[in-house]
């Protein structure tokens, strides 16, 4: 990423989360930007009480604009429909905004960001914690755990518990596509569904 400058010189001076993300659209503070169709920027209620982060955009939502479109974003809300709550009561994001790929043919196959991207990336997702001003954000998978929590946080250690932060309470568990990855899927997704009742409860 060398010679990159990251997101700080793009987030605009602003307490109006729209234009937030119409800055977002031109950022190019890490090489991301190159390959991506475009920036995928956090979308739902403005004023949340809960905000949920999750890694990076996939495959699909780099094609759609929106954050958990695709398989991993239907379990996502599968698991919050078996546990009652509204998903157009929440603000989804990612702690990197630009889909991180390589190509096997006609497929790009999903990338982890790396911790240079994660950095570069970070003050979007500071001036959307600042602006939606949530009571509770909820880290799905080590990438946004780190994000939130800091580099030496993991989930192992931390899945279906909280945190209690300045600012809000933060809850972790996996991300869900790591359910769909899971040898055992239905065990995996009833242990998630749980981590995600026991971190609501517990707001």
């Amino acid at each position: 990423m060398t010679g990159f400058p990251g997101a700080a010189g793009y987030v605009p001076d602003t307490d109006d989360l729209d234009a937030v993300r119409a800055a977002a659209t031109r950022c190019h503070g890490c090489d991301l930007y190159r390959d991506a169709t475009q920036t995928v920027f956090g979308d739902g209620a403005a004023h949340a009480s809960t905000v949920l982060v999750g890694e990076q955009p996939g495959n699909d939502e780099d094609l759609d604009g929106h954050p958990f479109v695709g398989p991993a974003g239907h379990l996502l809300d599968r698991a919050l429909d078996d546990i009652g709550i509204d998903r157009r009561s929440l603000y989804l994001t990612n702690a990197v905004k630009h889909f991180r790929f390589v190509r096997h043919g006609k497929r790009r196959i999903h990338q982890q960001p790396r911790r240079t991207e994660i950095v570069a990336c970070a003050p979007w997702l500071h001036i959307e914690l600042d602006l939606i001003a949530p009571e509770l954000v909820i880290c799905l998978g080590a990438i946004a755990t780190r994000a939130v929590l800091g580099p030496q946080a993991k989930v192992t250690d931390l899945r279906g518990r909280t945190v209690e932060l300045a600012d809000f309470t933060a809850g972790i568990t996996v991300h869900p596509s790591a359910v769909l990855r899971a040898p055992d899927r239905k065990q995996a997704y009833t242990a998630f569904v749980d981590d995600l009742s026991a971190i609501f409860e517990a707001r």
